[in-house]
């Protein structure tokens, strides 16, 4: 055989391509140290710069911490061994692949409420008939009593550096996954926004590696409704943190001076998403900045009468600020999700003790570059709408189901699964030696299908999807259907009968009937487990669909070309 000739064939030479560029993708590899997989809001860590992966970041992208205050870490015991022992106040030197932080340990108080009031004293400032006036005003507050009773954790959540960019699931890496379904039929765009409400609030928790995606409960058929449900995937989560989490409706809150003026639900009517009323601000169009440029935002948001009221009250009293070319109130709308402060707001001059239900919401963002600065501040638009659609279209959620697994198991898993991988390769090159008794052949056949196992891995690394134990077994039932289909080609190439009565580019044309019928029907077959099981099921379908579509459309012309260089026969 000429080894060259067969390499230099457009079909190998294709499938060639498709190797390398999945093993560029997986990007294979050692990694010492371990990987940021979460940095928990206002904690220490985040103060200090460190910042959690975003959303979709490949696993070899995360920040991966080399030492701690010197010492090498080589594993996750050894980074919390090293942050065990810390002392308040201390600096503790960071070194990741990225750069080096360093970050202040805080002091853990205990704050106490004690049976006694003591007085303070607070500047008050307001406008009468067009002057500042300036008072001191006593109030009785609760007095309080602080302890030091340790240190606060620093925030930063990790596991051992990845090694290659495929994702694991739940099953393969140990964490939560929970099935919600709402209390009420919701709509399409509903449940996205619910979706969307969920992400920002487990955001606001610290918590990364979370995979949130709708599902449905059957095949949506013209006519019928299917039962709509949310799926949340959450690494390194117990089951108890989950309920805890999602098993409440999130608490969105608006203070001016500390005040509650209006709360996410029946308090906000309407939330603007149209370019007549949302978008880049042109009263702070961009411009530069000392990190590079700024573009500020607004978007209008309707109250109801009651919370206008409450508004009017709260601003009745507070003085008024110049900040550039335009009057403000000296205090700020400030945004809670859960009481955690999300985002705080200018207030505009003229709605001082108004009860207006007409708001504009402000705020900016930043980037190094004039487009990053504007993607920046559409996308802080964005964010800040979905907080307040999610909060006036409130949809109780009931958790559904919980499955929890454990890291120790979910490495038991990985193993027993690549075992069972292995196990399949070697019962299939036993099976194809003693049934053709010609290794030549049995050899090219097991190296098909650790390509089509190779480039199926590298579309969902890709495409960002999770490798668990339903995709593991999609992926051995491709490696099944190709050796099949390998098999109906070498039989219709050598068998005896077809040798005599047909071509060889007949018997391949035979041969790819037979395999792309087979590929349809198995597509088809696919469709009902993509929804089956409330889309627990959909990993297998989907593994499955990409293990068999490379198999067709890559690796099965490959393997006919070098069956064609075996039978020194032309493929012309």
């Amino acid at each position: 055989m000429n080894l060259k000739r067969l390499i230099m064939r457009p079909r190998m030479l294709v499938l060639i391509f498709f190797i390398l560029v999945s093993l560029w993708i997986i990007n294979p590899g050692f990694s010492q140290g371990v990987a940021i997989s979460a940095v928990t809001k206002n904690s220490s860590a985040e103060a200090s710069g460190i910042e959690s992966p975003k959303f979709g970041t490949l696993p070899r992208d995360k920040e991966v911490i080399k030492s701690v205050n010197g010492v090498v870490i080589d594993s996750v015991e050894d980074y919390y061994r090293e942050v065990s022992n810390l002392v308040a106040n201390d600096s503790v030197m960071i070194k990741t692949n990225k750069r080096t932080h360093v970050v202040k340990v805080r002091e853990r108080l205990l704050v106490s409420v004690l049976n006694e009031t003591m007085s303070v004293f607070v500047n008050e400032s307001f406008v009468v008939n067009g002057s500042e006036v300036n008072r001191t005003v006593e109030k009785r507050v609760p007095k309080t009593k602080t302890e030091v009773v340790g240190v606060e954790d620093m925030g930063i959540r990790v596991v051992a550096a990845p090694t290659n960019n495929i994702r694991k699931g739940l099953d393969l890496q140990g964490g939560t996954r929970v099935v919600l379904s709402p209390s009420e039929e919701v709509s399409a765009d509903l449940l996205d926004a619910l979706i969307d409400n969920l992400r920002e609030r487990l955001n606001v928790y610290g918590l990364a590696d979370i995979n949130i995606a709708p599902i449905t409960s059957g095949i949506p058929l013209p006519g019928m409704k299917a039962e709509r449900f949310i799926l949340i995937e959450m690494a390194g989560v117990t089951d108890e943190e989950v309920k805890d989490l999602l098993g409440r409706q999130g608490k969105f809150e608006a203070k001016v001076s500390n005040l509650t003026v209006f709360k996410g639900g029946e308090d906000i009517t309407y939330v603007c998403r149209t370019s007549q009323c949302a978008g880049l601000d042109t009263n702070s169009p961009c411009g530069q900045s000392e990190n590079g440029f700024a573009c500020g935002f607004s978007f209008q948001i309707t109250l109801s009468g009651s919370a206008a009221t409450r508004f009017a009250d709260a601003t009745a009293k507070l003085g008024e600020v110049l900040k550039g070319s335009q009057k403000y109130l000296t205090e700020p709308i400030v945004l809670y999700l859960d009481d955690e402060e999300v985002d705080r707001l200018e207030i505009s001059a003229g709605l001082k003790g108004r009860p207006t239900t007409e708001i504009s919401i402000s705020g900016s963002g930043s980037g190094s570059a004039l487009q990053g600065a504007m993607d920046s501040a559409l996308l802080n638009m964005k964010r800040l709408q979905t907080i307040l659609i999610t909060g006036s279209l409130p949809a109780k959620l009931e958790i559904e189901r919980v499955d929890t697994v454990s890291p120790v198991l979910g490495a038991e898993f990985a193993k027993n699964a690549l075992f069972v991988a292995l196990l399949a390769f070697v019962s299939v090159v036993i099976v194809l030696i003693i049934a053709y008794k010609r290794i030549i052949i049995a050899l090219p056949i097991l190296l098909t299908a650790v390509s089509e196992v190779l480039i199926t891995l590298g579309i969902a690394s890709l495409i960002g999807w999770n490798i668990d134990l339903s995709a593991v077994a999609g992926i051995i039932a491709a490696i099944g259907t190709g050796v099949d289909d390998q098999i109906v080609i070498t039989d219709e190439i050598f068998g005896k009968h077809r040798q005599q009565q047909l071509s060889w580019k007949a018997r391949l044309k035979n041969a790819f009937f037979i395999i792309f019928s087979a590929y349809f029907v198995t597509v088809v077959a696919m469709i009902p487990l993509w929804f089956a099981g409330a889309g627990l099921l959909k990993g297998f379908a989907v593994t499955t669909i990409l293990g068999v579509s490379a198999g067709v459309l890559i690796t099965r012309p490959a393997y006919g070309v070098f069956l064609e260089e075996l039978t020194n026969e032309s493929a012309d």
